[in-house]
């Protein structure tokens, strides 16, 4: 599973830790986890505090968990967030159809994104999964 937030980092990595110990009470089931983890979000009164936007995948599904504590699926598959999200979410949606694989795409996506948005840095890690 690869996560990636935008927000706090103080309390994103809050989150990823709490996701970490769902997805281990629920190996292998990610939509569980996210759900869950959503579910302790809006209820406990600590982490409804927290800022953070989370999007988590395992290659085959794909979420954005928000700090309201909904767990969207997005469309396409394809997820972006942060002040550049938009940005980049049009830039990669324009480029789906393309001959690029996922990498290039997330790749020219950011750039775009960083481009526009004066609060979007432009030094990317790119993560992926093996099938």
């Amino acid at each position: 599973v690869i996560c990636g937030f935008a927000g706090s980092t103080a309390d994103a990595f809050t989150l990823l830790e709490r996701l970490e110990a769902k997805l281990e009470a629920s190996p292998g089931q990610l939509a569980k986890a996210s759900i869950s983890l959503a579910k302790d979000w809006r209820m406990d009164k600590y982490l409804k505090n927290l800022e953070a936007m989370l999007i988590v995948t395992d290659g085959s599904d794909i979420f954005v968990i928000t700090g309201a504590g909904d767990v969207l699926e997005p469309e396409h598959g394809i997820a972006a967030i942060g002040s550049g999200g938009n940005f980049a979410l049009a830039a990669a949606r324009a480029l789906i159809d393309s001959e690029q694989d996922a990498e290039a795409i997330a790749k020219k996506s950011l750039t775009i994104a960083a481009e526009i948005c004066v609060f979007t840095n432009g030094n990317m890690t790119v993560e992926k999964i093996s099938k």
